[in-house]
């Protein structure tokens, strides 16, 4: 039997659960997925079963080890990374959720958000939390569940239920509910976190009337979390983040300045901003980034709530592709988008607008626009929406980005890559590893254990795939920028 060791990273996010082994050279030896039910009970509604979560990724994490023949006493450490912000309560004697696991995309608790916004609290909650009054973040679908799931909110009051996101929720069953833990970079996302102190706050659990029985203690990134015997044998978790904190630090953006957008289900871009929390005046969230060796790394980021997803939209609703993979190749079909803009405001608008009410718009149709059109306008509002971000980062940084680094699986579409750097002017870099979420994950639990000797080790092994430089002027893709501009104000009332 072999010697070599692996981190196994279970990645679980919001449409699917994968395990992926890494060996000590941050290479890829084993991937293994699946797929799990949403739910959209109501319009708005985004809802998972958190057995389900658990179940899929207790079997993709054996499954990989099966493929690749590699035992659990090769396994050095686990490392989890997640879907940040969906919300689980459960009971602490039976382990089993009160309520569907409340998804990030979910907008159920705008109303609520609303009411927080008239009765003043917006400058408090940003101050002490870095993030929007939004229904995106945890606080307010636990209220939620704790309103309307029946005797949910005396029984937390008792101290029987807990609160968790993804991580915590993983980490309660793969240790057999002997712990209940999260990590900084998965506690910054609650509304419940005070960033400064790096404490849940007692002030915010009584805005959102939380008890703090419910919530789980907080850990550093890189750290003994708990064995798990999900395997023949004990195999330890020692890194735990966020799937987009986990990203920033697996593209190894571990210097101030560095950005990062991960093409997934959305877009999701991160600066970071070194030891100091910068405070946003574009509405962009101020978060932790990490937290090692007892220095905390901060973050401005901005969500694009609709990115990969539009592609999912326009193959599964309106039927124009067979596969995700096709999209590339029909939008290529058309030379330019047709006078054609695509803004998927499926569930609101995220950064800069933060607008929840907006919904989905393809303008600027004519008798000429065929699929071609719509798919070259889905694919260019990901970029657009990115453009966005990135452009109120740099005022907030008070510097140019002179370099993205880009991951996630729409970052593999070229036509959407050189469109990206054409906007934004600048250097598109994808690396050798696109699964830089994983990776993250991988780099905190092996930090952890020696399996890397430290952060120097790790840089070393990030390398580039492709750069994609601008190929268009300024003046060519001006136009288009002002056009863009002008629909997005379409749907934040402004024409």
């Amino acid at each position: 039997m072999s010697n070599k060791k692996y981190i196994l990273a279970l990645d679980q996010g919001t449409t699917s659960s994968r395990a992926i082994l890494f060996d000590a050279t941050g290479t890829i030896c084993g991937v293994a997925q699946q797929e799990f039910s949403q739910y959209f009970p109501k319009p708005g509604f985004v809802e998972h079963d958190p057995e389900d979560i658990y179940r899929s990724q207790v079997q993709v994490a054996r499954k990989v080890l099966e493929k690749t023949g590699i035992t659990y006493r090769q396994i050095d450490s686990i490392g989890i990374t997640n879907q940040r912000e969906t919300t689980i309560v459960w009971d602490r004697k039976t382990g089993k959720p009160v309520y569907r696991a409340i998804v990030w995309q979910d907008r159920r608790t705008a109303p609520f958000c609303n009411r927080l916004k008239k009765e003043g609290y917006v400058d408090l909650i940003r101050m002490k939390t870095g993030l929007e009054i939004d229904a995106y973040f945890s606080g307010t679908k636990i209220n939620w569940i704790l309103d309307n799931v029946a005797g949910a909110r005396q029984r937390a009051e008792r101290g029987e239920l807990a609160f968790g996101t993804v991580d915590t929720w993983l980490m309660w069953h793969l240790s057999g509910g002997k712990v209940h833990l999260t990590d900084v970079s998965n506690a910054s996302r609650t509304l419940l976190f005070n960033i400064h102190t790096l404490q849940w706050d007692d002030e915010l659990l009584k805005i959102f009337n939380i008890p703090v029985s419910m919530l789980p203690e907080v850990r550093s990134n890189s750290d003994l979390f708990t064995e798990t015997s999900v395997f023949r044998g004990p195999v330890p978790v020692t890194g735990v983040a966020g799937d987009q904190q986990a990203a920033l630090f697996g593209q190894m953006c571990i210097h101030q300045g560095m950005v990062k957008n991960t093409y997934g289900t959305g877009c999701f871009i991160m600066l970071n901003t070194g030891n100091e929390p910068v405070v946003s005046s574009h509405r962009l969230l101020t978060t932790v980034g990490w937290q090692l060796n007892g220095e905390t790394t901060y973050a401005l980021e901005g969500s694009v709530f609709v990115g990969g997803a539009v592609i999912q939209w326009l193959r599964d609703a309106l039927e124009f592709i067979n596969d995700s993979s096709e999209s590339e190749a029909l939008a290529a079909s058309a030379e330019d988008n047709g006078g054609v803009y695509f803004v998927p405001a499926f569930t609101g608008l995220g950064a800069p607008y933060w607008n929840p009410d907006a919904r989905g718009l393809i303008y600027g149709l004519s008798r000429g626009s065929t699929k071609a059109h719509i798919m070259r306008a889905a694919l260019e509002s990901v970029a657009f929406q990115s453009y966005d971000v990135l452009k109120a980062m740099e005022q907030d940084a008070g510097f140019p980005i002179d370099t993205l680094r880009v991951d996630g699986g729409a970052s593999a579409n070229n036509l959407l890559m050189q469109f990206q750097s054409d906007l934004l002017q600048t250097a598109v870099q994808r690396p050798k590893v696109v699964e830089s979420t994983s990776l993250g994950a991988a780099y905190f639990a092996g930090l952890h254990t020696g399996f890397w000797s430290g952060v120097e080790e790790i840089e070393k092994q990030w390398a580039v795939e492709r750069t994609f430089l601008p190929l268009q002027e300024p003046s060519a893709v001006q136009p288009l920028l002002e056009e863009w501009k002008k629909v997005v104000s379409v749907l934040n009332g402004a024409y």
